[in-house]
């Protein structure tokens, strides 16, 4: 493990200052970054999350994926986990901390935004960063992408109707710009171009492909650092401003994610998968699909309303949630199988 890879956790917190002063001392800067989006897909967020990717992507053995399906139980620990529990707890905690617990200290009418912005977030599963977590755990990059690719087709039908009938609503409209390019640029875009690098570097000879992903390493830690940054940067007079509807909305979001992991990963452990599908199949759960949560619920609630500040706050938990996540799977890894789950046997 290298230098970047030891002291992730210390380099995330302080790109998550540097982000919040930056953010605070040039908004001019930050509001140019903004404006830079697409279908509520912030140009340079996709290029940052790219950067991240694109190297797991040409570790990723294409010929082993299609053996995946003959070893089913962490795909279907997946699916159970992000479509028939992540939603409707999230939605329980919603209701259980801004209708009863937090009842007296936010006005129903925000509560019901906040818990609209919590149910947005639980009903869109990660599509990028969980690369990224996968990798940090040694997880089978193969089977990884898989999942990843069957949450996001199953998404594009389940989204709208789980959505719908969770926030009790009727014309849920789906932005499909930004699920279909979000897709399109952290699926689709780096696995052609992982493809297409790999089998250039293998005629070269394996160990051509190995320096190749050595020196590569350093590419998808500086992305997620610049990522953190940005993401801080462009929230960081919110969190300034409103540090106190931002602590209330973290205290379920926290509560949620750590549960979904430990019940995906306790679950894996029951089943005796290998580590390096069990630990992908608890952080995919963890995480959430941002852009389509923040993008939706601005396109139902509006820019400022308690909804869209909710799926932010969602954001800004998930990076410190994930590092302390991915630190734990690590430390339990002789819990798991030793035999290791290659999908290309």
């Amino acid at each position: 493990m290298g230098l970047f890879e030891r002291f992730l956790s210390v380099w995330v917190a302080l790109a998550i200052i540097l982000g919040i002063i930056s953010g605070h001392l040039m908004p001019g800067l930050y509001e140019s970054v903004a404006a830079l989006t697409y279908a509520h897909v912030n140009l340079v967020v996709a290029v940052f999350i790219w950067a991240m990717i694109y190297p797991m992507m040409v570790q990723v053995d294409f010929t082993a994926i299609k053996n995946v399906g003959r070893k089913p139980q962490g795909l279907v620990l997946t699916l159970i986990i992000n479509w028939l529990v992540k939603p409707f707890t999230m939605a329980a905690l919603g209701w259980l901390f801004f209708k009863v617990l937090f009842a007296d200290l936010v006005d129903p009418a925000t509560a019901t935004e906040y818990i609209a912005g919590m149910i947005l977030l639980g009903v869109a599963p990660c599509t990028a960063m969980v690369f990224v977590w996968s990798q940090l755990t040694k997880g089978d990059s193969a089977y990884t992408l898989v999942q990843v690719s069957i949450n996001d087709i199953i998404m594009i039908f389940a989204f709208a109707p789980i959505a719908a009938f969770l926030l009790g609503l009727s014309d849920i409209t789906v932005p499909w710009e930004t699920l279909l390019l979000s897709i399109l640029l952290y699926v689709v875009a780096p696995l052609i171009a992982g493809v297409i690098t790999r089998r250039w570097l293998l005629r070269q000879g394996e160990q051509r492909l190995e320096n190749w992903l050595h020196h590569s390493k350093p590419t998808t830690v500086m992305g997620l650092l610049a990522t953190v940054t940005l993401l801080f940067g462009l929230q960081a007079d919110r969190i300034l401003d409103n540090p106190y509807a931002i602590g209330l909305i973290a205290v379920p979001l926290l509560i949620q994610s750590y549960g979904i992991f430990f019940i995906a990963y306790f679950a894996a452990k029951k089943m005796a998968l290998p580590h390096n599908v069990a630990a992908p199949a608890g952080l995919i759960g963890t995480s959430n699909f941002f852009e389509l949560a923040v993008a939706v619920a601005i396109s139902l609630f509006g820019l400022t309303s308690g909804a869209a500040l909710a799926t932010v706050v969602g954001v800004l938990v998930e990076v410190p949630v994930m590092l302390s996540l991915v630190a734990f799977a690590n430390r339990t890894r002789h819990w798991f199988p030793a035999a290791a789950l290659n999908a290309g046997k």
